[in-house]
């Protein structure tokens, strides 16, 4: 197309020369660019850099070399200079020849990342400076196709916008409702039909005061046979920790009560290879297991004290308040665990998937906020304060069709969020798209 030119980069923007040492006179004082954000947004801050500094004037067209092609690109529409580490380069434009809203949408297409894999040597892997970006050739259209573009790309990008923000809250009411699902669960809502029509499940020797004497007297008969280490006796529970009612069928006990082996996992050393994986902190991922970024060992000896059973609770003590309290079930394979980590496991008269939906519900976090911080004042739940947990027992077979009740639901979630996130991809595909077709002349 005629409209259309090949020209280098550097035709139309120029660098802001100047290269300064932390302490020079000239920058001290002036605020720092922290970040620009794959939205454009740039963040400042007060703190020091030992780096050489560039400036940035208002009006200036700042990006960063490592992730230009994502995005992080802004005007600094500030009303005083400000400096940027050496990997930013800050450019003055031509607004004759370039319209800054159209060239910030081009670096995020593929034909500018292909024009950095065929002139810059390592491609997008290499740190962009001024002496690759600058020479770079690229088909430019003449100032009002730009501005024509550019006016179709926020009618494109309105629409985005909407769409993105209705997936959003789609995402987060599909995790309000899992998190209802558990919470009525573990408060015995979801099973109410369930005990009306099966009462004889739920009283007598099935009450869960009787499945909870059970257990206590498997434990007392495992103690005195020496399988199994006495504990530190559990204090009663007071009804201010009772958080909510229970059906008249069900309990409340401490959740040492209903299950030993609470052990912390290896200190070893792990690696990128070895005989078995070592699960840690990040493989607790929504209840279960994620088999992914994995560590290993071959220590035969901590393998043989720290490897997991199946139907095994991990439960994670430390880090950070979205970390701590995280548990999942263990359902089967060859694994240990690493020391943050919390090995449990319930009695033979308890399900553990009941418990493990137990220790994912919104009961569970508020507890974990509630106890997770220690005298040092870190987030940290030890074996201790995990045995004391105050736990809702339902009759096993109430917990049974819990389970089973749940895990439709789960399924149904699962499919319904996986539904979301494929329409996320498509529109992120889409506007891939719009880009080619509007920078390919």
């Amino acid at each position: 197309m005629s409209e259309w030119k090949r020209l280098e980069i550097g035709q139309f923007l120029k660098e802001r020369d100047g290269r300064y040492d932390p302490k020079d006179e000239s920058v001290l004082g002036l605020k720092r660019l922290n970040k620009i954000d794959f939205s454009g947004e740039i963040h400042l801050s007060d703190k020091d850099s030992k780096t050489d500094m560039i400036v940035v004037e208002p009006g200036d067209f700042v990006i960063s070399g490592i992730n230009v092609s994502k995005g992080a690109l802004a005007v600094y529409h500030g009303e005083k200079p400000i400096t940027a580490t050496i990997h930013y380069s800050s450019y003055v434009f031509d607004e004759k020849q370039i319209d800054i809203e159209y060239f910030k949408r081009f670096v995020r297409s593929q034909s500018f990342i292909q024009a950095l894999k065929d002139q810059v040597k390592g491609g997008i892997k290499t740190e962009i400076k001024p002496k690759h970006f600058l020479p770079l050739e690229i088909d430019l259209p003449d100032i009002g196709i730009q501005k024509d573009i550019v006016s179709f790309f926020k009618r494109v990008e309105g629409d985005m916008d909407e769409l993105g923000s209705e997936i959003s809250s789609q995402i987060e009411y599909l995790n309000k409702f899992r998190q209802g699902v558990l919470q009525e669960a573990i408060e015995g809502k979801l099973t109410t039909e369930w005990r009306k029509q099966n009462p004889a499940l739920i009283s007598g020797e099935n009450h869960a005061s009787k499945l909870l004497e059970k257990i206590k007297a498997e434990k007392e008969w495992l103690i005195k046979e020496g399988k199994v280490k006495k504990d530190k006796p559990l204090p009663p529970i007071a009804d201010s920790e009772k958080p909510f009612a229970l059906p008249d069928s069900w309990v409340w006990c401490r959740l040492g009560e209903i299950a030993d082996g609470f052990q912390y996992g290896s200190s070893a050393k792990s690696s990128k290879s070895g005989k078995v994986p070592v699960l840690r902190m990040g493989n607790l991922q929504n209840g279960s297991i994620e088999w992914n970024n994995l560590v290993y060992t071959s220590n035969n000896d901590e393998i043989s004290k720290y490897s997991l059973r199946s139907d095994d609770l991990l439960f994670n003590r430390t880090n950070s308040r979205e970390l701590v309290g995280k548990t999942a079930i263990f359902t089967g394979g060859n694994a240990i665990y690493a020391g943050y980590l919390v090995r449990f496991h319930m009695a033979d008269e308890s399900d553990a998937y009941f418990t493990n939906y137990v220790m994912n519900s919104a009961y569970h976090r508020d507890w974990c906020d509630t106890v997770k911080t220690d005298a040092l004042g870190q987030s940290n739940i030890n074996a201790t304060k995990l045995r004391s947990y105050v736990f809702p027992l339902a009759p096993i077979k109430e917990q049974n069709a819990i389970v089973a009740r749940v895990d439709k639901l789960m399924a149904v979630i699962g499919e319904l969020e996986k539904q979301v996130y494929e329409r996320k991809d498509q529109a992120e595909m889409l506007m891939q798209s719009v880009l080619r077709e509007a920078f390919e002349n």
